[in-house]
């Protein structure tokens, strides 16, 4: 079902109304969604007949943070602009996540940018996760999708150009971070245009009892978006920059140096003749650079020296249309990236650990949505043809023989991978009365992706586990299917709104690392001079994930609203007696929030239980539960001026999350081996202003 958690990136937990060009356009909203809208009015929707914002707060500068404050959802902390979120058990490419409308490869192997490290929150407007399977139309993918929406303006009612604002600017004391960024433009009925901008900086974050080291960023987003409409018809093109500097990934063997990035979309939405039909499409281009020397402690040999540098191009299209009831379409996804190792003290040191990787798909869907005696539902199919191959790996004259015996050997084996695969997915629910139900059944398909199928060279590249593990590919990987089903309610009973979900999903052929077979001794040999003796290899295992996740809402008064979340995932191995690797615990928050209208407070306690259900495949290790508090604050300053903020982590406890990465860096507060801790105590603070 659908629902608005309303607020700023920056805490702000109450509504605030934005000039209408800023304002999404009144569609429905879409159901078996849940959304956080950063800023902007409400949309109404007959899903959801509250007419009070539930509170949303994250400092953080990526949209993961307040992404993973969603039910279902958790927070996989890579570094400060690393982050990742897991739903539901899954996560990277297994949910379908979008940023600006574009769904597109990240560059870095290691996931250093997961997809929402292109949505500054400080730039975002809202983020929507779907609950249960995506729709078809969707792409595919096994999970839920994640769309992330950034600032723009949008059309505006009358005649004449008007300008149209939306600034912030924000500083968190933990890392001394400051942000400042928006969108300016001019909208009228018929044409908008705009840019949009940001920059952010901050430092080493502060841990009780010292800082975590390495764990700087620096970040810069401009571009340009236009649009013109006539009729029922728009034309839309956007472009965007993002500029990432030297920035700490202590979970990882190297931090970023550079990521360079280029978005660029144009679409259509309109009609041929009487049928609705749009058109999109999207090249997104990334280059990256990182390093193991220039921010942490340098390794104590030259031979030891690493810079690696990674490219990804992405181009995507979509075209949809709709025939009566029905809809379909076509799309389809070219991927081309390389990964090259190097030593700066050694030109002729060079690997081409993915070398010229290019995926494609090409897809057919079919979608409709009926009636069913006071039910509604969506029924879609898709059918999808996937092609994936590497040009023969490539290796410099100071390369040891036995990686370069290694790449040979590879290249003996080397072929191009072909799949298909077909998605189906029903969803019914009821949109009216004090009790909606609601049910998602779905058949889902994953084909494993360039790191998974084709890295051969044994690497800590892993898309973002950031375990300390050393990985290899497997180019007979099969693609993952999943099975799953959802039901929930939603109580809507006065001031009291309750909706909770219970889901199962099964899975053939997914995806984990399993100890490399001995059958493989030159792959063991090197991850063992690399410093990991048991090092794994992508394979299929069958897998299941279950468990129940609920948010409340309790207007107790006019003024004072009590709102909560809570999550549960258990992922099992169904091959072998053991767990799924990387899963969230229970955890949840809860949220007591005094509000005027022109001001409001808000005290949040939030916390997970001890996660002993671990993978002994993987090695890894058991966490304990912790709990934290929060405080949150906004005023309307009138004018169009807000401001908002708050404490995070009010008593300076010291916790990490299951899902943080483990340090890598030496010469830290953190010890070497140990996860991530969340920041200290930190004070946030944001203005804004919008005209």
């Amino acid at each position: 079902m659908s629902y608005r958690l309303l607020g700023s990136a920056a805490a702000l937990p109450f509504l605030l109304a934005a000039p209408p060009a800023l304002a999404e356009e009144a569609e429905p909203a879409a159901p078996l969604t849940d959304t956080i809208v950063v800023s902007g009015q409400r949309l109404s929707t007959p899903l959801d007949s509250r007419t009070d914002p539930v509170s949303g707060h994250a400092s953080a500068p990526d949209a993961a943070a307040l992404a993973a404050r969603l039910p279902g959802a958790a927070l996989i902390n890579n570094g400060g602009i690393s982050g990742q979120v897991q739903y539901r058990g899954l996560f990277s490419d297994r949910l379908a996540i979008r940023v600006g409308g574009q769904s597109f490869q990240t560059g870095g192997p290691n996931a250093m940018d997961p997809p929402l490290h292109y949505a500054p929150a400080i730039l975002l407007e809202s983020i929507s996760v779907s609950r249960g399977a995506a729709p078809v139309s969707e792409g595919p993918g096994m999970g839920a999708m994640v769309d992330a929406r950034l600032k723009s303006v949008d059309f505006d009612t009358g005649p004449d150009l008007a300008p149209v604002a939306s600034l912030a600017t924000s500083y968190r004391s933990a890392d001394e971070g400051f942000a400042a960024g928006g969108v300016v433009g001019l909208a009228s009925e018929r044409t908008r245009i705009n840019l949009i901008a940001s920059w952010e900086e901050g430092g080493d974050y502060r841990i009780p009892r010292g800082r975590a080291r390495d764990t700087g960023y620096d970040r810069v987003t401009y571009g340009l978006s236009a649009g013109f409409r006539t009729g029922g018809n728009r034309l839309s093109l956007d472009y965007r920059r993002q500029e990432t500097g030297p920035s700490g990934n202590p979970p990882f063997a190297m931090d970023i140096d550079y990521f360079h990035t280029d978005f660029v979309r144009a679409g259509f939405d309109g009609k041929i003749g009487t049928l609705p039909f749009d058109l999109t499409l999207g090249f997104t281009d990334v280059r990256h650079g990182m390093n193991n020397y220039a921010l942490r402690p340098p390794p104590a040999s030259p031979a030891q020296y690493r810079y690696s540098y990674a490219e990804a191009q992405t181009f995507t299209g979509t075209a949809r249309l709709g025939i009566g009831p029905v809809r379909i379409g076509v799309d389809g996804m070219t991927i081309d990236r390389l990964v090259n190792i190097t030593n700066p003290n050694n030109p002729a040191f060079v690997i081409g650990s993915l070398e010229n990787v290019r995926q494609w798909r090409i897809g057919a869907f079919a979608e409709t949505r009926f009636d069913l005696g006071g039910w509604q539902a969506d029924l879609g199919a898709r059918i999808d043809r996937h092609e994936g191959r590497m040009a023969n790996p490539l290796v410099g004259a100071a390369v040891p023989a036995m990686i370069a015996n290694l790449a040979a050997a590879t290249a003996t084996g080397n072929a191009p991978r072909r799949d298909t695969t077909w998605d189906a997915v029903l969803r019914i629910w009821r949109e009216d009365g004090a009790v909606r139900p609601r049910l998602v059944l779905a058949r889902k398909t994953r084909v494993p992706n360039a790191v998974e199928r084709f890295s051969w060279l044994p690497t800590e590249a892993s898309g973002g586990l950031a375990d300390g593990n050393i990985y290899i590919g497997r180019q007979s990987l099969k693609p993952e299917v999943s099975w799953s089903a959802e039901a929930g309610v939603d109580v809507i009973a006065g001031p009291v709104t309750f909706r909770p979900s219970l889901f199962y999903r099964r899975i053939d052929h997914y995806v984990q690392g399993t100890p490399v077979p001995a059958t493989m001794p030159a792959q063991i040999a090197i991850a063992t001079m690399n410093g990991d003796a048991t090092p794994l290899i992508a394979t299929n295992v069958d897998a299941e994930l279950y468990g129940f996740d609920a948010d409340l809402t309790w207007q107790i008064v006019p003024q004072v609203r009590l709102d909560g979340t809570v999550s549960y995932v258990r992922g099992k191995r169904r091959d072998i007696a053991d767990n799924l690797y990387r899963i969230a615990p229970l955890n949840g928050r809860l949220a007591l929030t005094w509000d005027t209208g022109t001001w409001s407070l808000s005290g949040e306690v939030i916390g997970a239980a001890r996660q002993n259900k671990v993978s002994a495949t993987n090695g890894e290790a058991a966490s304990p539960g912790w709990v934290a508090a929060n405080l949150w604050f906004g005023v309307d300053l009138g004018g169009a001026i807000t401001l908002s903020g708050g404490v995070e982590n009010l008593f300076d406890r010291r916790y990490a999350d299951h899902l943080a990465g483990r340090n890598r860096v030496p010469l830290s507060d953190v010890a070497v081996g140990d996860k991530l801790p969340a920041p200290g105590r930190s004070l946030f603070v944001r203005v804004g202003i919008d005209f």
